[in-house]
């Protein structure tokens, strides 16, 4: 079922915002050197570089080409097309590259290029051998046997949200803690006007959070995932595999996220009580949402990420995300830590919108019938 407005499209166009966010983060310190613009595509090819270099600019154009060829199908493009599909994540490298000249943080490089192409045409690659093997219609079937028709924006929130889990939250899937953030950028702006000790007059630090709070935190964000999904599931079953799919993600992620910033032997340094007794909270009231109806999963999406933002945005930081945080904007993961930064704290909010908009605006849903 072809579309304008597949899944493959918009992910694409995300993918491509976010690789142009990734690799001119922080957007500080633009300065014209006085050369021209192409100048570094005559420079020698760097002496030095890491494996880690290496396989960010390989790989991550890989998703990119992927997505953009797997649009290229779905949307029915001419097959003449897909050369100049190919060279859409070339253009965009060159693109970054020449920005990067006038960022003192960044160096633009021909390897950069050539690796960020490569990787962008194996994806493209990869998009027309699942058209030629019949995978892609597979999948599009599995995908309409799984997901209402117009689940498009709770598919593609549902595939942002594991890297939403890679940024240090202050409570394990803890997403969209942002009051603080924007008290601190509010008192930059306001700084030396009388509207300053607005902001700053208020009450007295709120302690930690405890460990029922923090298990129900645990709990809010796991099951706003799941509720998400359920919105846009007619099937009790496959909601039910699709819980312990999600929950098993989103542990293998934090996982992940804790083994980046603190090595491999701390992988799973942030287990604890609090954490195991959310997670079971999150299962069991996942489980009884799976016999709920789709309008009423979004409207407890809506409540659960209401109370789950209200709850994050009244808690401090706590010195351990700190620390974790400055690791991250400090280490190597420096590319990364605007873009997953972002998603962290976006992605409820997006998934706000998403879910009222299923409640109000999808009128023949309530007469849906619910299938096993």
């Amino acid at each position: 079922m072809a579309s304008g407005r597949s899944t493959a499209s918009i992910l694409a166009f995300l993918f491509a915002g976010l690789v142009l966010y990734a690799s001119l983060y922080p957007f500080e310190g633009w300065v014209f050197r006085g050369q021209a613009p192409w100048a570094w595509l005559r420079e020698p090819w760097p002496r030095y570089w890491t494996a880690f270099d290496v396989m960010a600019n390989l790989v991550g154009y890989v998703p990119l080409g992927l997505l953009i060829g797997l649009a290229q199908i779905r949307n029915r493009w001419p097959a003449w097309s897909w050369p100049l599909t190919a060279l859409l994540p070339v253009v965009l490298s060159l693109g970054v590259e020449t920005l990067q000249v006038y960022l003192p943080m960044r160096v633009p490089s021909r390897l950069d290029l050539v690796l960020n192409a490569t990787g962008g045409l194996l994806g493209v690659l990869m998009a027309g051998l699942l058209a030629l093997t019949g995978t892609e219609r597979r999948w599009d079937a599995m995908r309409l046997r799984w997901f209402d028709p117009q689940a498009r924006g709770s598919l593609v929130l549902l595939a942002l949200w594991p890297f939403a889990l890679l940024y240090p939250a202050p409570v394990p899937f803890g997403l969209g803690q942002v009051a603080m953030r924007l008290s601190e950028q509010m008192d930059r702006l306001l700084a030396d006007t009388p509207f300053q000790s607005w902001l700053t007059a208020g009450p007295s630090p709120l302690p930690p959070l405890g460990p029922l709070t923090q298990s129900l935190c645990v709990m809010l964000g796991l099951l706003a995932p799941l509720l998400l999904a359920y919105g846009d599931m007619p099937s009790r079953v496959r909601r039910f595999w699709l819980m312990l799919a999600l929950i098993g993600t989103g542990l293998v992620v934090s996982g992940l996220s804790a083994a980046l910033t603190w090595g491999p032997d701390h992988a799973w340094s942030w287990i604890s009580a609090p954490l195991w007794l959310g997670v079971l909270l999150a299962m069991t009231g996942g489980l009884a949402a799976v016999f709920l109806p789709q309008r009423l999963c979004a409207a407890l999406l809506l409540l659960t990420l209401g109370v789950l933002l209200a709850v994050l945005n009244r808690a401090p930081d706590s010195p351990y995300l700190a620390e974790s945080l400055e690791l991250w904007e400090q280490g190597r993961f420096i590319r990364f830590h605007g873009l997953s930064q972002w998603l962290g704290w976006l992605w409820p909010y997006a998934a706000l919108v998403y879910g009222a908009a299923m409640i109000f605006c999808r009128t023949d849903q309530a007469r849906h019938p619910s299938r096993n």
